[in-house]
């Protein structure tokens, strides 16, 4: 009792002790690991500062993706660890390094060394360059994902990348390297993916080292020729796990074996093929038949020289898209598709047959497609019609048939009460000349494209409330069609559709423009005859527009002030209108402007700084406007990247700025008509562009910004995203004409008709490549430089209406591709110089020059006048005819001299005894006077 009474008392009261005495000191414990946990938490020295050295090796980094690794400053931290792009472990120890598509520029840092818990290294998209260094060897074995594609690495791929025996996945693709790939690469058994995509200057010896990759899941090897790989087939067939290959464009038709017949059954777990681009013939199918099972979902057979498909394609149940567009071969459509109609036909979602020389029409048979939602038959040559039960497939979401010959267009008693399709392409498909109005029975429309179809038909009212707030995509271009336009923006304004685009150019609609959609991202009403203010363009605000052009239109009133909205425009054209007033400043917020072009409008004022933050402007075209004020200086110092500068025909004075000269990538540059005086400036030969014949300009990628959102799928198909083209005026023989798609093989310099004074400078002759240069109707004086031969190119040539001097240099008759040349109204002197361009220009080309003399002048020379005496002997007689007759005379004089001896000796006995007795008595003479020779010589050779 006592001892249970101590027990309860004594007993109880130390356990609670003891407990409480573990808890206060697990607590202690868990605290103190926290503190100390919360203490270590940042990175250590070494490595910080190894990512601090590796910044110091980027050159360029233009999105900033580096901005944060510092550690001096307002928001910088010695934390490396909450650097952008780094990620460490729980005990602080850099872990991976994500920087891809970032732009940088720059090397490898061997700093990388130090940071040896490395698992992930991840510098894919980016300008990269210089050899992989070897410090990578021994010191990142622990890297399990390596991704360097698409930079610019260069030399050979290093052998130590086979040391690194963790790797689960490698790409290098996209780089520059030459030579063999390393067969080393082998060692690397738990590799899941390798991607050596795109490696076009590097060979294979063979695959045996790929034989190893037991755990590989996805191959690519695209570009690297495998011709003298033989029975790839069979080792690619013996990877159990593989899912994705790529072998495009990989020679295989050069292969003589690719496939031997094994003994076993194989089972191929290929999900997605490619094999485009391979050169490949109908022959190919014997092999491709156990690469294919019902595992297969994408299969690549573009670009390749297939005229026919096997059935046992049309027996993969699993197969979702068929690429097959670009082979050279004809093929009947309804071959094709009788041939995939097997269970194919059930599961196919994507065809893609563009530009493969289909012939035929699109028959009932596609009924059998029914979950087909892409189809693309573009580029072919369809005839005839398109069956009406295409547009009764339930999953039909994109019809593109453009660029065919179909004879006979859909009427509106075909078309179904109720069609899933969205997006038809049926541009270029001669639909006209009467607008298509079966085209609104399709409701369900977010993308219609009915461009080039020489439609010469009002457009119906109705049509632009027909899809309420649902259309993303609008092209009818280059057709005839008429018509006012009521509201843009009732069709498109949807605040759930992220981009729209609008293609009205080439037409013949007119009137004001009530509203366009707010989330636009290119609108084109260019030639057409549009009228009044441009407003419209303040209710465009969302922030994705890449592109606008209105120009050649009737446009009128100012350019409003609201391009702040505009951060992404690219392309903005508004000439061929009549705006007037003065440039906005709002158009300093345009800072990823590459085109301006305000061509042939009544804008007025000096010409507003606020250009000067577009930076990245490419072509400035300013002019035939009323713009006044000097030529600014910030032009050359701004504006580095223009490849055009056209200020014509504006009312511009004072000077050409040598900043000018600044701008090394200028292959256009035109002053002319303005009051510009004092000289050229002999710095425009450092204007090096111009020595390159080579287009880089004139044609731009519509490449439309899109911000917190994914592409859908379609994007490419629904979308063939509009080219945009430089136009421009160009004086060229004396005429204004508007270049284009061949403006990026001009270059050209145009300072005619101002106040220039001075001599040609001779610097100018150094711009070899230049084409067309013009200084015509200004004040120069002083000589042709003696050189401007050395202007090979040129082919336009302009010095009319100067106060030169001098003689024509005779180098001028080198430049072989002249075909345009005046020198009209100058004060040279001398004989036009002989070549095979100059005698050909017209004699108006060079008068005006009262001592030029010479071909095509009918001014003879001093000294011309033995050409005169010979002249006299036959009327209209040249000295070249002269010469002729000459050696024709000479010709007949011998033939009638020989035959006429030749007859003596017959005739006269006597005669042809004396003759042959002379022979005989020279052959005698001849003889002993031989080996007398040979005799002396034989005497003096003898000891």
């Amino acid at each position: 009792m006592i001892n249970n009474i101590c027990y309860k008392h004594f007993v109880h009261p130390f356990f609670f002790f003891v407990s409480s005495l573990i808890v206060l000191l697990v607590l202690f414990t868990t605290t103190s690991a926290i503190v100390t946990s919360k203490l270590s938490d940042k990175c250590i020295d070494k490595e910080r500062d190894a990512l601090l050295h590796f910044k110091s090796y980027i050159h360029h980094d233009p999105k900033g993706l580096l901005s944060t690794w510092m550690t001096e400053g307002e928001e910088a931290t010695n934390d490396c660890c909450q650097w952008v792009g780094v990620e460490c472990n729980k005990h602080a120890r850099v872990v991976s390094i994500y920087l891809s598509e970032g732009d940088l520029v720059g090397k490898l840092s061997p700093s990388l060394l130090s940071l040896s818990y490395l698992n992930d290294l991840e510098l894919s998209e980016n300008y990269f360059h210089g050899f992989i260094p070897t410090f990578i060897n021994g010191s990142m074995t622990r890297l399990k994902h390596l991704d360097l594609s698409y930079n610019s690495f260069h030399g050979s791929i290093p052998k130590f990348i086979g040391s690194m025996t963790r790797l689960k996945h490698l790409d290098l693709g996209d780089n520059n390297f030459t030579g063999t790939i390393p067969p080393v690469l082998g060692n690397l058994t738990n590799l899941e993916e390798l991607s050596l995509g795109n490696l076009k200057r590097c060979t294979v010896e063979n695959l045996d080292w790929l034989s190893q990759l037991s755990h590989i899941e996805s191959l690519d090897m695209y570009g690297i020729s495998l011709a003298s790989v033989d029975n790839w087939v069979n080792m690619i067939l013996s990877f159990k796990n593989l899912s994705y290959l790529n072998f495009g464009e990989c020679g295989l038709s050069q292969v003589m074996h690719p496939y031997s017949y094994p003994s076993f059954n194989s089972s191929s777990s290929i999900v997605v093929l490619f094999l485009e681009n391979n050169n490949l013939n109908t022959s190919m199918y014997h092999w491709l038949f156990p690469l294919t099972s019902n595992a297969l979902e994408l299969l690549f057979l573009s670009a390749n020289n297939l005229d026919w498909i096997p059935k046992y394609l049309g027996n993969l149940c699993s197969l979702k898209f068929l690429y097959f567009n670009d082979n050279l071969m004809p093929l009947k459509l309804s071959d094709l598709l009788n041939n995939l109609s097997g269970c194919t036909s059930h599961t196919l979602k994507f065809l893609y047959a563009s530009s493969s020389r289909l012939i035929g029409s699109l028959s009932d048979d596609i009924h059998k497609f029914s979950s087909l939602s892409i189809l693309d038959l573009s580029n072919n040559q369809l005839d005839w019609t398109i069956s009406e039960k295409v547009w009764k497939l339930p999953e039909l979401r994109l019809l593109d048939v453009s660029n065919n010959s179909l004879e006979q267009v859909p009427s509106e008693a075909q078309m179904p009460n109720i069609s899933s399709v969205e997006n038809i392409n049926w541009s270029s498909c001669k639909l006209g000349p009467h607008f298509p109005k079966w085209i609104q029975a399709l409701k369900n429309l977010s993308s219609i494209n009915l461009a080039h179809n020489k439609v010469s038909d009002a457009i119906p009212e109705e049509f632009w409330s027909m899809w309420p707030s649902q259309l993303r995509y609008l092209n009818l271009s280059s057709n005839n069609i008429t018509g006012i336009i009521t509201n843009l923006s009732s069709n498109f304004d949807d605040p759930g559709l992220q981009f729209t685009l609008i293609d009205l150019s080439s037409n013949n609609f007119y009137g004001p423009i009530p509203g366009v959609p707010f989330n636009l991202i290119a609108l084109d009403l260019s030639r057409n005859k549009f009228s009044g203010e441009i407003s419209f363009l303040c209710q465009i605000y969302d922030g994705f527009i890449t592109l606008i052009n209105l120009s050649h239109n009737s446009f009128t009133g100012q350019i409003p002030d609201c391009l702040y909205h505009f951060t992404t425009l690219e392309f903005l054209n508004l000439g061929h209108n009549s705006f007037s007033g003065r440039v906005p400043a709002s158009i300093q917020h345009l800072i990823n402007l590459k085109v301006l072009n305000l061509y042939n409008n009544s804008l007025s004022g000096e010409l507003t700084s606020s250009l000067q933050n577009c930076t990245d402007l490419k072509f400035l075209e300013l002019g035939a406007n009323n713009f006044s004020g000097y030529v600014p200086v910030w032009i050359g110092e701004k504006l580095s990247r223009l490849h055009a500068l056209s200020l014509t025909s504006n009312k511009l004075f004072g000077t050409i700025p040598i900043q000018l000269c600044e701008l090394v990538h200028l292959r256009i540059l035109d002053l002319s008509m303005n009051n510009l005086n004092g000289t050229i400036p002999t710095c425009l030969s450092n204007l090096m562009s111009m020595n390159n014949l080579n287009g880089t300009m004139s044609n731009y990628s519509l490449e439309p910004y899109v911000h917190n959102f994914e592409l859908p799928l379609l994007f490419p198909s629904i979308f063939p995203l509009v080219d945009y083209v430089d136009h421009a005026m160009i004086k060229w023989q004396g005429h204004l004409h508007e270049f284009s798609k061949t403006l990026g093989l001009l270059t050209i310099i145009d300072l005619s008709r101002n106040n220039l004074t001075g001599k040609i400078p001779q610097e100018l002759t150094n711009l070899s490549k230049l084409i067309a240069l013009d200084l015509s109707m200004n004040a120069l004086h002083g000589e042709i430089p003696l050189n401007i031969g050395e202007m090979k190119e040129l082919q336009i040539l302009d010095l009319s209406r100067n106060n030169l001097s001098g003689v024509i240099p005779s180098s001028m008759s080198k430049i072989s591709f002249l075909n345009y040349l005046d020198v009209s109204y100058n004060n040279l002197s001398g004989k036009i110089p002989s070549g095979t361009q100059l005698q050909t220009f017209d004699p108006s080309m060079y008068i005006g020059n009262e001592r030029l003399c010479g071909l095509p002048l009918s001014k003879h020379c001093p000294g011309d006048k033995e050409k005169e005496a010979t002249l006299a002997i036959g009327e209209g007689e040249t000295e070249d005819d002269i010469q002729m007759w000459f050696y024709i005379g000479g010709a007949i004089g011998f033939s009638i001299g020989f035959w006429m001896v030749c007859i003596a000796l017959l005739v006269y006995r006597r005669g042809r005894h004396t003759f042959f007795h002379f022979l005989d008595h020279l052959e005698n003479w001849v003889y002993v006077k031989v080996m007398i020779l040979i005799a002396k010589s034989q005497r003096v050779a003898s000891p």
